[in-house]
């Protein structure tokens, strides 16, 4: 799914705010269904990144042309993306926002990562072709459970 912008909202239930453009096939296609699968790319993905983003999956099939392997989602029927260093499998969850904002609250029912990557490069797309690419992490004490 193209995606304009997200953001982590609550832990339980996992809830990401998205915004999707309502000129992207995407916006149609989880009015539709009501779900869909996140997916989040490493760095070594960034030009299929920015091929996806401007071309439509009404009239192009990206798996095939950007070389990506779809794999089957357990809980829902959008397919995972081999290739990515995480994959969110997420169900609209509240609409309200829709109309005014295009903005979708997704709830998460299930999350996948490759466990061989260690310290993931991951790709986070910033507006107008600039992305940020995650660092170093850091760790501090936290009291939270």
């Amino acid at each position: 799914m193209t995606q304009s912008w997200h953001t982590m909202m609550e832990f339980e239930p996992p809830l990401v705010g998205c915004v999707i453009s309502g000129r992207n096939h995407s916006f149609d296609a989880l009015r539709i269904t009501k779900e869909c699968v996140l997916n989040i790319p490493a760095a070594h993905l960034a030009k299929q990144v920015v091929g996806i983003g401007n071309c439509s999956g009404s009239k192009v099939d990206k798996f095939k042309k950007f070389k990506l392997t779809p794999q089957p989602a357990s809980q829902v029927a959008a397919p995972l993306i081999a290739e990515c260093y995480a994959n969110l499998e997420c169900r609209v969850a509240d609409t309200r926002m829709v109309n005014r904002y295009n903005f979708f609250v997704l709830e998460v029912v299930k999350a996948w990562i490759d466990p061989s990557v260690k310290n993931p490069r991951t790709l986070h797309h910033q507006g107008k072709g600039v992305f940020m690419v995650a660092g170093r992490a850091i760790k501090l004490p936290s009291k939270m459970k």
